[in-house]
């Protein structure tokens, strides 16, 4: 099957096209945007991880060497559409709009964290397996009812498709044609599961064929595919031709989450050989005469800056309120719960 569903690649882990036919396509500016989003959320990410580490954020799920597949994903998303994130899709989250400090609030246990900017149709981070899946293809077909070119895109990882979810999802969105992708970020572990034990199939992208929608199988960690590609399928979409299954075959740098020690179920040298895709992508300005070091070192400071700032601007927000431990999760909350908000708030006075 895995002949039915070959790795689609643009670039190899040198930087060189492999296919001339898509230098046009790679023009100097897409390539420069890819590559500040994709350093922006590393750059995101290494701060977030030190922050859990000094006690300022709690556990915290890193995303280290998947920023091509997140980044390369958002950018070729419309203005109007939809994203549904799992809790490892931050960076994709981010480079489709969302605030950065508002972000760090998410990982400190703020319900502000939650919160999408104006006009942004981000739903919160799905920290349930899978469960964002029938939500994308839901929002995708309201669209698809109210005569929109709008679609949704749900991130999920390999561990997903073990869950019903993934199944009910997946079928709804075939069997009405909704505008929807679902992208799934294959890297090769759920948790400590690795990816030959969540499947016996030879690829996730064949098991679009279950369900009669397009599916292919992309090089994760090559931003030119996955920007393109995704392109390809959202257009479609919005051009009624349904909802597209697409692989991006990546790998997880680091643990599962800040709790979690990979070294327990992985041997160091696996992912030894996989090229960060962000020095790949370095590789191919260095080649093609897009690279300033100059200009770089300035963008890298500029980050810098920003993550800083948006670090600050999370540690000075006003206190939580206490109440919301107890609110926002009945729309009628049951005398018990009303009760146990009493007793805490007159405790809370004393």
């Amino acid at each position: 099957m895995t002949g039915h569903f070959p790795m689609r690649q643009i670039i190899d882990d040198h930087g060189n096209l492999l296919d001339e036919s898509y230098k046009k396509d790679l023009n100097e500016e897409l390539v420069h945007r890819l590559y500040f989003h994709m350093y922006r959320i590393r750059t995101f990410d290494l701060k977030a991880k030190s922050l859990q580490r000094q006690g300022r954020i709690g556990t915290y799920p890193p995303f280290e060497g998947q920023e091509a597949a997140q980044v390369g994903s958002a950018l070729a998303l419309g203005d109007d559409d939809w994203m549904f994130p799992t809790y490892r899709d931050h960076g994709a989250m981010l480079t489709f709009g969302a605030n950065m400090m508002r972000t760090f609030l998410y990982w400190n246990g703020r319900v502000e964290g939650c919160v999408p900017p104006e006009g942004k149709k981000i739903f919160p981070a799905a920290v349930p397996i899978a469960t964002q899946l029938p939500h994308a293809a839901g929002a995708a077909w309201a669209e698809k009812k109210k005569g929109t070119k709008n679609i949704s895109i749900a991130y999920f990882g390999d561990g997903a498709t073990s869950e019903g979810d993934f199944h009910e999802g997946m079928n709804f969105a075939s069997v009405f044609q909704t505008p929807t992708i679902f992208f799934n970020q294959n890297n090769q572990y759920a948790i400590s599961v690795p990816i030959d034990r969540q499947m016996n199939s030879e690829t996730i992208a064949q098991k679009s064929v279950s369900y009669g929608i397009p599916g292919v199988r992309i090089d994760g960690n090559d931003c030119f595919v996955v920007y393109l590609e995704t392109k390809k399928a959202i257009e479609r979409a919005r051009n009624g031709g349904g909802p597209t299954l697409i692989e991006a075959v990546t790998w997880r740098t680091g643990a599962h989450t800040t709790a979690d020690d990979p070294t327990k179920y992985r041997n160091k040298e696996q992912g030894a050989d996989v090229v960060d895709p962000i020095v790949r992508l370095e590789r191919f300005m260095k080649n093609n005469g897009y690279w300033d070091e100059k200009k770089t070192n300035s963008i890298h400071e500029e980050l810098k800056v920003e993550v800083e700032q948006a670090v600050e601007a999370m540690e000075s927000y006003p206190k939580a309120n206490v109440e919301d431990l107890f609110d926002h999760v009945y729309a009628n909350p049951p005398e018990q719960l009303l009760r146990q908000k009493e007793l805490y708030m007159e405790q809370l006075r004393r």
